[in-house]
């Protein structure tokens, strides 16, 4: 190490002392974004009060990733069972003076244990984290510090150990760090598993004096919240990722392009940028070397395609988010017309571990096609849905059904889909593919960024194929006409199956528009019928129930199905419809005898059924008074 960040990193150890090692009660309160849609701020502003009281630090972490539990709560207690950290959860706000006082007192196994999960790290009679279904099969490289450091703080990060692989980088030969990182084998995270190291060899021998880093941090597939995680959590390394990949390309300057819906994300960017300029880790002249690197943050607008690199590039030189026809590619002419490299938030946070601990250590864990781990977002139909790391190579089912706890309340799987919008759908009968790349391109599906959402049988596969082809139609950036165009009669036709006008030529419809779909300029139009694919490779029956028998067994498509009234007693209707949202639901006047004046009495309540949008909000307020039936049996039995 230089002398430079010897003194950098003794002064944030001397700083970092009082919690790594605290003399008094430790809590932290993990704040980001999933556990404070839980209400953990609110808990944060409960506990402050009652921090002195107590005699308890508290300090702000990111996520250990236990998003069921939230908000997540660590207490270490200096000599309580070998002085270790005890995980608990959920802790509502209302609760905060009784769990301090519970997880503080002389008894917190008994007092504390309706939120107790488990001991992160020994104390003796806890049950040990490591030993949950959740936790007990990661490899925790990349969130290591997640959850245990204040993401805010600069000197925690450098006690744990950030920015040293910077300051031993800066040491070696641009090309070693790119076969270091080439060997390793660390592939793009994005999804697309181009070997990061072969890309940086592209930049590097670029010619030109001026070459930019880009950081792809628009994560818009639904249920993948991978990069937003990292960022929060522990967003110096990150930004060591990217320092190390700019001395290997021979850049000086780099954008972090995060999508605006990630507030939390940028805020703590910005500030650990801030931080590391000011302590002489980004900017001139680092370490003394006469290396200089500086980053910005570039706000999204929220255009899906920019996932895309060329037209994340676009976004950055301030034009209208559209892909770029390619060639020419990237590393010859990317943000300004200068040789760029694009990469992943999650690739650029594997770096400086590669750096730090070697190519053989990186390829202890994973398989030959995708050495290393992987943080996955796993959500839908789940016990436990969360966000982890595990190795390359794990069976989806231990994923899934095993640290995801399955569907709740004795639900079966129906089907899995990976890899967002463009990703495709697989049945519950692939759930013990391998997680790696191959098998899920042999089954015509992409593994993705990370995020796997599971959905059971109360789900229908047609309306959920329907859902992500209008959630294509409307990013398409509308460029090519073949994606435009050809996205909205995948909507037209799945539509048309939805209202009961399905017709058998349909299906050779659809293979033609996917066909033709393959023209289109970017893989955002290449990837839009992969959910359809999967709809009729795999959900066929399900398919062919909606256009053959007019019936859909979920009772979600709107025109196959309707809402009916059974019980005229139960109170609760007068809830829903002050609940409905196109108030379909009111009970007519009783009708009086010409002769009589107006009758003020109200009948029977009624749905009005042209103005019903099948939202299901009626029934979840009063289920026992309102059922769905099959509108095309209904009218058979009427017949």
């Amino acid at each position: 190490m230089s002398s430079v960040y010897d003194e950098i990193r003794e002064a944030a150890e001397l700083s970092a002392a009082p919690r790594r090692s605290p003399s008094r009660p430790l809590v932290r309160v993990d704040l980001s974004t999933s556990s404070i849609a839980a209400e953990a701020d609110r808990l944060w502003e409960a506990l402050e009060p009652l921090a002195a009281e107590h005699d308890v630090d508290l300090v702000r972490v990111g996520t250990l990733g236990l998003s069921w539990l939230e908000p997540v709560v660590e207490v270490e207690r200096p000599g309580f069972g070998g002085g270790g950290a005890v995980v608990y959860g959920p802790v509502r706000p209302e609760e905060a003076g009784q769990f301090l006082t519970a997880a503080l007192g002389e008894h917190p196994l008994e007092d504390a244990a309706q939120w107790l999960i488990g001991a992160r790290t020994p104390v003796q009679g806890v049950p040990s984290l490591s030993d949950h279904p959740f936790w007990a099969p990661q490899e925790r490289r990349l969130m290591q510090s997640m959850g245990v450091i204040d993401p805010e703080s600069l000197d925690e990060a450098i006690a744990a150990g950030a920015y040293e692989a910077l300051d031993r980088a800066i040491e070696m030969e641009p090309m070693a760090i790119c076969d270091l990182v080439l060997s390793a084998g660390v592939g793009g995270r994005g999804g697309g598993g181009f070997p990061a190291g072969q890309k940086w060899k592209f930049l590097l021998g670029a010619q030109s004096q001026t070459k930019y880093l880009v950081c792809n941090a628009d994560e818009g597939d639904p249920g993948a919240f991978v990069n937003r995680v990292l960022m929060e959590s522990d967003p110096h390394l990150v930004i060591e990722g990217m320092a190390i990949a700019g001395k290997a390309t021979g850049s000086d300057y780099g954008f972090i392009y995060i999508r605006d819906e990630y507030p939390l994300s940028i805020a703590r960017m910005e500030l650990a940028l801030a931080q590391a300029r000011e302590r002489g880790l980004l900017g001139e002249n680092i370490f003394g070397s006469g290396f200089d690197f500086d980053l910005e943050i570039t706000r999204g607008a929220g255009s899906y395609v920019c996932g895309e690199e060329t037209g994340l590039i676009a976004s950055v030189e301030g034009l209208r988010g559209m892909p770029k026809i390619r060639p020419p590619f990237p590393a010859q002419k990317g943000v300004f017309a200068e040789p760029s490299n694009v990469n992943n938030t999650e690739t650029y946070a594997n770096v400086p571990l590669i750096v730090q601990h070697g190519a053989d250590w990186y390829r202890l864990h994973g398989t030959e096609s995708d050495p290393g781990t992987k943080m996955f977002s796993i959500s839908g139909s789940l016990e436990r849905p969360g966000i982890l790391e595990v190795p390359f190579g794990m069976g989806m089912d231990e994923l899934l059904l095993g640290c995801g706890g399955g569907p709740p309340d004795g639900h079966t799987p129906k089907g899995i889909q990976p890899g967002g919008p463009l990703g495709g759908l697989l049945p519950a009968s692939d759930l013990g593919l391998k997680l790696e790349r191959p098998p899920f391109t042999e089954r015509g599906v992409l593994l993705g960024s990370g995020g796997l959402i599971l959905f059971d049988e109360r789900a229908s596969a047609v309306d959920l194929t329907k859902y992500f082809s209008e959630f294509c139609e409307d990013e398409s950036c509308g460029r090519c006409t073949t994606c435009h165009g050809g996205s909205q009669r995948l909507v037209e036709v799945l539509e048309r199956i939805m209202h009961g006008d399905g017709r058998e030529e349909d299906l050779e419809r659809i293979g033609v528009i996917d066909k033709t779909l393959q023209n289109a300029n970017c893989l955002h139009g290449q990837f839009t019928p992969y959910a359809v694919r999967g709809l009729v490779n795999y959900f066929r029956d399900e398919l062919d129930v909606h256009i053959n028998d007019k019936r859909d067994p979920a009772q979600v498509a709107p025109g196959l199905t309707r809402y009916l009234i059974t019980d005229q007693s139960d109170p609760r209707l007068e809830e829903a419809a002050t609940f409905c949202p196109t108030s379909c639901i009111n009970r007519a006047p009783v009708e009086s005898d010409d002769d009589e004046e107006p009758s003020d009495e109200l009948g029977d309540w009624q749905i009005n059924e042209p103005q019903c949008i099948h939202c299901d909000v009626c029934r979840e307020i009063a289920p026992d008074a309102i059922r769905v039936e099959d509108r095309y049996l209904t009218m058979l039995s009427v017949v």
